[in-house]
């Protein structure tokens, strides 16, 4: 005789927005330690690599001084170690180094700085995988550099979140900050989880397609959610790490499928600074599954697909009802 399984939606504060965790259980289980531990494990994230918190762990790595060794907890080293692979891997178009320009350009705890976005322009750059040096459970910058890990952290307490589940024993839930999502095994009825792939619409949240995911996670990266206006020109939050500024002509949205949610929100963000042609054959050559949005000249999103999930196998991502 099976039993019913209850429905449990959880949800709670982290990084300025909110995590969310669904999944089915037998009616016996107690919600509560699972949430306080899904609580506790995105705080433990946001504690090591957060750029708005001063004594995180990552701010006590930026104000030391060059050259000089810096012990770091695992975490925090599992994550700057992944940024700079994946900053290797695309040629600097994903950058952990650019905290400088993101605090200038207001896109950080203070208001932007004029002095600080001349600044930011202005100075000489070497990515991060260029100074960041590695000695066990150590780290120390060879040259200056502003860390900002705003585009690979987020993702990361989504997967903390799936491996928090796991230690409570279940392999079948979504996971979410925000957009980014992380689908563990099956739904109840053995069929894949459905997420939404968001329209890039700034005034409203409206789905642009759907996507079905077994075991792997999502994320996207835009130019309609955060954004500063300069001289009537609306800029995005992703910076080019080749200008020290945000990019003057962004794809709408990237939205890319890994194994891991901290993988695909860091490739999201290097496919944006490198634009559909480039950042196509870049996950081409990577084996991701990723989807362009671009506007045309009358603001309408069309999409460019790579990989099996958003070319290969159309059916896949079916278009939103009502689009």
């Amino acid at each position: 005789m099976s039993i019913e399984r209850a429905r449990i939606a959880l949800n709670g504060p982290t990084m300025g927005t909110r995590w969310s965790a669904l999944f089915y259980a037998e009616p016996s289980v107690d919600p509560d330690p699972i949430r306080v531990a899904l609580q506790a494990a995105v705080e433990e994230v946001d504690g090591q690599m957060s750029t708005w918190k001063p004594d995180s762990d990552l701010m006590r790595l930026n104000a030391a001084p060059v050259g000089d060794w810096v012990a770091f907890p695992s975490r925090l080293g599992h994550v700057l170690r992944l940024g700079l692979e994946i900053g290797r891997a695309s040629d600097g178009a994903f950058d952990i180094g650019m905290g400088d320009a993101v605090a200038a350009w207001g896109f950080g705890p203070e208001a932007a700085a004029p002095d600080g976005i001349r600044a930011a322009m202005k100075a000489p750059r070497r990515a991060a995988h260029e100074v960041l040096e590695f000695d066990d459970d150590h780290v120390r910058k060879s040259a200056p550099t502003a860390l900002d890990l705003n585009g690979i952290a987020k993702g990361y307490g989504v997967d903390r979140l799936a491996e928090t589940l796991r230690d409570h024993g279940i392999d079948h839930a979504l996971v979410g900050i925000d957009g980014e999502m992380r689908a563990t095994g099956l739904r109840p009825d053995f069929e894949p989880w459905t997420i939404a792939v968001e329209a890039p619409d700034t005034e409203r949240r409206t789905p642009h397609s759907i996507l079905a995911l077994q075991d792997a996670a999502v994320a996207t990266s835009g130019d309609y959610r955060h954004w500063v206006e300069v001289q009537g020109r609306r800029l995005s939050h992703t910076m080019d790490p080749r200008r020290g500024a945000p990019l003057i002509v962004p794809p709408a949205s990237v939205t890319v499928v890994a194994s891991s949610c901290a993988e695909a929100d860091a490739w999201a963000t290097a496919f944006m600074v490198l634009g559909p042609e480039r950042g196509a054959a870049l996950a081409r050559k990577h084996g991701l599954d990723a989807l362009f949005l671009l506007r045309d000249d009358n603001d309408n999103a069309r999409g460019v697909g790579v990989g099996r999930l958003f070319s290969e196998e159309p059916a896949a991502m079916t278009p939103s009802e009502g689009r």
